[in-house]
């Protein structure tokens, strides 16, 4: 029996919370509610759960967020097969510069001495979740999705695809920067497009990391190498729209010479080793987050350039700030899915995210660029960064996750 029929549902159930989206910011949000009070919660994912478990890339995840990771349960599954950032060091060169200077270098600690950052393999996070939430009590349903859905004063009648309906006091979009129930809902974006894309893969190389991450910053868009497990390492490499489909399309032994051109030979002879996948690159921010007995959460709320590879981590603050919000009104009697409870999750969350968006914007256009002046400029600036230890240790603790108004749970503590 597939997981799939070991959960049937019938068409006059009803649940507390539906999730539309069973990815690592769905799976995370029902299991750190379900874990906090007794809600009845269906996560529906168009996916086999099985190609998910299979997905060999890899997400940088803040300290923070293995926190709340932690406090639900399933960092300690993770853990083992997560590699530590233990330092990072920023470049600022042309693809055909003989030599990429240091111009900053952060250490990889926070003020508690643990790592600001890890990089965690998706297949890994997405199937501790996954366990931890269907023993918790949640019912999961694969291969399925939203089809539509419609919002009464009390509640909200869910119509999947495979004709099965379902009722719910609340509906949490997890489905995406393209998010099809945020059209449904008739929330409109902010929408740029970069006109570059991210090319994502893994690769093997002769001599060890050391957990250090390298970002190069190159005309094109920032080229990042994330430490693996072993002599692996992820990479992040934007090119414009154009060159980046060439390269995708580039035998293996072509694609080889352009990847060492920019990855440099300081740790010895690379060969790629993962699937090769793209993805354009834009900024998309939703007008709000909430409507009547509706919210959205992660990439279906906003969508960021990952240059500062905060954008599953964003995904990870929304569930913490969410939960805690559904949490305390359920524990105050009140409507989970009333508009008034809702705007306490946006008005927590609104700020923090158009910052981050605008910061990556800026700093895409800044460092994306073949001008000579502005390459003096920001080299200038990177080298004040560098010679203000005070500034880099806020920026480390930015990156960790550990400032501003944070929710409990990324504090590590129980809602």
């Amino acid at each position: 029996m597939t997981e799939k029929q070991a959960a049937p549902i019938a068409p006059s159930d009803k649940y507390d919370l539906v999730i539309a989206g069973g990815g690592y910011v769905g799976l995370s949000l029902a299991l750190a509610v379900r874990q906090a009070c007794d809600l009845s919660i269906l996560v529906i994912e168009p996916q086999p759960i099985a190609r998910m478990r299979a997905d060999e890339r890899a997400s940088a995840i803040a300290s923070a967020a293995t926190r709340m990771l932690g406090q639900l349960g399933v960092w300690g599954q993770i853990e083992p097969e997560a590699e530590p950032i233990r330092d990072m060091v920023v470049t600022d060169s042309k693809l055909q510069d003989l030599v990429r200077p240091a111009l900053l270098t952060f250490e990889g600690a926070t003020g508690d001495g643990e790592p600001f950052a890890y990089m965690v393999p998706n297949g890994a996070m997405v199937g501790a979740l996954y366990d931890a939430a269907k023993e918790a009590g949640v019912t999961l349903i694969e291969q399925d999705s939203v089809s539509s859905f419609t919002e009464e004063i009390s509640q909200t009648h869910v119509l999947m695809t495979s004709g099965q309906k379902v009722t719910t006091r609340l509906l949490i979009a997890a489905d995406g920067v393209r998010s099809r129930l945020r059209d449904l809902a008739g929330i409109s974006t902010v929408r740029f497009d970069y006109d570059q894309m991210g090319i994502v893969t893994t690769v093997e190389h002769e001599r060890p990391h050391n957990g250090r991450a390298v970002e190069h910053f190159l005309p094109a868009g920032p080229f990042a190498i994330l430490p693996l497990k072993g002599n692996r390492s992820s990479l992040v490499w934007n090119e414009r729209t154009d060159d980046a489909k060439r390269m995708l399309a580039m035998d293996d032994f072509t694609f080889s010479l352009e990847l060492e051109r920019r990855f440099g030979k300081q740790l010895g002879t690379v060969s790629e080793k993962g699937p090769r996948k793209g993805f354009p690159l834009g900024m998309t921010l939703a007008r709000s987050y909430v409507a009547p007995r509706f919210a959205l959460i992660g990439d279906a709320a906003h969508g960021i350039h990952p240059i500062a590879g905060q954008g599953l981590n964003l995904g990870f603050k929304d569930v913490a700030a969410l939960a805690e919000v559904l949490v305390e009104a359920v524990r105050l009697g009140q409507d989970i899915g009333a508009l008034d409870v809702l705007e306490r999750y946006q008005t927590w969350r609104r700020f923090d995210v158009v910052q981050m968006g605008m910061t990556c914007d800026l700093l895409n256009r800044l460092f994306s660029n073949k001008s000579d002046i502005l390459r003096h400029v920001r080299d200038l600036g990177l080298g004040m960064v560098e010679r203000l230890p005070g500034l880099k240790r806020y920026f480390i603790e930015e990156a960790a996750g550990n400032q501003g108004n944070r929710p409990r749970l990324l504090q590590g503590e129980a809602l």
